[in-house]
């Protein structure tokens, strides 16, 4: 199992934009097999920091969904999206391994 960390920064302006991306993605991450941990919007604090966390079985796995994806016609319009309303300004991704009890 693999879980994906994502921070975005994003602009502080266009946080409703963001959220309608991160809506977008919920499900489409969902739809190649993986579990999503949900996306985490500014609060307190940081006002252009947002987190996503998706886990899916393997890196393989994720591998596999970061490939399909690219031809998948509803991850395009939400790549689309994110574009057109410029809320994204950059993010970094990590993998983690879960310890469990």
């Amino acid at each position: 199992m693999v879980t994906c960390y994502v921070r975005y920064v994003i602009d502080p302006k266009k946080v409703a934009e963001f959220e309608t991306y991160a809506r977008m993605w919920i499900p489409l991450v969902e739809k190649f097999g993986g579990t999503h941990n949900g996306y985490f919007l500014p609060s307190e604090g940081a006002n252009n920091i947002a987190l996503a966390l998706f886990t899916f079985e393997s890196l393989a796995a994720y591998e596999q969904y970061r490939v399909d994806s690219l031809n998948d016609q509803e991850c395009i319009k939400a790549f689309q999206y994110a574009d057109e309303v410029d809320c994204i300004v950059s993010y970094e991704r990590s993998f983690f391994r879960p310890v469990l009890g």
